[in-house]
């Protein structure tokens, strides 16, 4: 068993932590329909980490691997992998069945942390790594469904973090607003399951409404995911997905409301979705 990360992090003086964040290596998987690799990956830039573009098919093929001594974090881009043809992420997910399970297994049990963004959270909920109930990571146990709405929706929504989540990526976070912009985001799963994700505090971010309460009603929620399920984590806290975009919210004028928070002087001293992947990373280099 690894010893907790947030009792890991906590034993580090800040400098140190800041240190390490350079050794950090995170792997963003690119190619086949994503879009959001150059986001991602200067995202994890910007908050010291040493990211890696590479293409699904290299690390098929065996020309990258994936392991823990090499790769800390594997980041799984937003985008439309095939297209979604044939359900979004479905096909990617089967690419990575086909050939990758072992290593990503392996990856996950040597202490591994992944984030799936999009159309990444919709790949690690096909493939089974999220929500990894009792560390089975091979059998899907969650879907994102199309929107009760159908089509296309784009966009900014107001989550709120579950402060007793064991996700290690909203580590001290409360509200985020973030873009979202997606077709199939609706989070469906057994009611079995479902309660376990609510008992074991596994759904780790929800759609709020302007008070701040969590909803399933449209705009607000832009899925109609029961349980404002905005984002789940695994277990450890170390796996995490979510359907809002973290990404494109890495400066400040990137909101809405950039131009009359900043006559108002209420513009954050960072742009909210830079700390979801500064935790990610704290969270590795406390690890290694």
């Amino acid at each position: 068993m690894h010893e907790p990360i947030s009792t890991l992090r906590a034993s580090l003086p800040a400098a140190e932590l800041v240190r390490r964040r350079s050794a950090v290596h995170v792997l963003v998987v690119t190619g086949l329909g994503l879009n959001c690799e150059a986001e991602t990956a200067e995202a994890f830039r910007l908050v010291g980490a040493t990211p890696r573009l590479v293409h699904l098919l290299d690390v098929l093929h065996g020309e990258e691997r994936l392991r823990f001594d090499r790769t800390q974090i594997l980041a799984f881009a937003g985008g439309f992998a095939f297209g979604d043809h044939l359900g979004a992420g479905f096909v990617f997910a089967n690419r990575i069945r086909w050939r990758l399970y072992d290593q990503l297994e392996r990856f996950i049990a040597d202490g591994g942390l992944a984030i799936g963004i999009c159309n990444g959270f919709q790949t690690m909920a096909r493939l089974g790594i999220l929500p990894g109930l009792d560390r089975e990571y091979r059998t899907p146990r969650a879907t994102l469904a199309p929107n009760d709405r159908l089509g296309y929706w784009d966009c900014w929504v107001r989550l709120r973090a579950d402060p007793r989540s064991p996700c290690v990526w909203t580590h001290d976070i409360d509200l985020l607003e973030l873009p979202s912009r997606h077709g199939e985001g609706k989070f469906l799963t057994e009611p079995g399951i479902r309660r376990r994700l609510e008992d074991e505090h596994l759904v780790a971010v929800r759609y709020v409404d302007p008070r701040g309460e969590p909803t399933e009603v449209w705009p607000h929620n832009p899925n109609g995911s029961a349980g404002a399920v905005a984002g789940v984590c695994d277990p450890t806290g170390r796996l995490f997905g979510l359907m809002p975009h973290p990404d494109a919210f890495l400066y400040a004028f990137q909101h809405p409301q950039w131009t009359r928070q900043r006559y108002t002087r209420q513009i954050a001293d960072e742009a909210q979705g830079l700390t979801v992947f500064r935790n990610g990373v704290d969270a590795a280099a406390a690890a290694i």
